[in-house]
């Protein structure tokens, strides 16, 4: 039997991945971490999108691990640099992927699952360095040595832009569930909008709208 373990938020990228994965791989489990987010909504829509597809989810906790970001900062601005990383915006977790990444093999390896899935994405505006393919294949090999066994990491939107991200959603025959049903708001607004829920006044929601009418106006969607 083919197996995946799938990180999923609860996001446009990582449900995507889901109905992805759904065509791929016999058993599914999924894992979601609450990190402390602002958007922990968004975990509220992993569980209910779950329970619809009848699909293992696991909630992990990491209270107090992860800092140093605009997306656990109530009071730090999130359209501005990063304070460690001027390169980088504030919205970028430090060593958010590379946790939960490693979270994520022990997790496969006990349940005798051979298969990763995580949503990232290296064309996106944000460049994190954790989302980037060098990095995936950087941590799968060091997943090896430590185990000594190969655990696959499968990133199928890593080369899509967010415009794609919507047409493949639309190949997957899950675009009304992307919209209805997923959290991408950096703030966790629930302003509905044609493109889904989301305030403006944030990057992720910004790049979700952009990619959405993009898509549109393609007649990918």
């Amino acid at each position: 039997m083919k197996k995946a373990l799938l990180l999923l938020s609860g996001g446009q990228d990582s449900t995507t991945c889901l109905y992805w994965a759904k065509e791929k791989f016999n058993y599914i489990k999924a894992i979601g971490f609450n990190y402390g987010q602002k958007h922990i909504k968004e975990l509220d829509y992993a569980r209910d999108i779950c329970r619809s597809e009848k699909i293992d989810f696991t909630i992990i906790q990491l209270n107090n691990i992860l800092s140093n970001s605009a997306l656990l900062d109530y009071n730090a601005d999130i359209n501005i640099n990063h304070p460690s990383n001027e390169k980088l915006p504030n919205s970028f977790v430090p060593g958010r992927n590379l946790i939960l990444l490693s979270i994520a093999s022990t997790i496969a390896l006990n349940n005798d699952i051979e298969n990763i899935i995580i949503g990232v994405c290296e064309t996106d505006y944000s460049g994190y360095p954790d989302c980037r393919k060098k990095f995936i294949d950087s941590i799968e090999k060091s997943i090896r040595l430590a185990y000594d066994k190969k655990i696959k990491i499968h990133t199928p939107l890593m080369k899509l832009n967010k415009a794609q991200t919507w047409k493949l959603a639309k190949k997957l025959g899950c675009i009304n569930i992307i919209i209805n049903k997923t959290m991408s708001d950096y703030n966790g607004s629930i302003k509905k909008n044609e493109w889904g829920f989301g305030k403006l006044d944030n990057p992720a929601s910004k790049l979700r709208k952009e990619g959405y009418f993009k898509a549109k106006s393609k007649n990918w969607i």
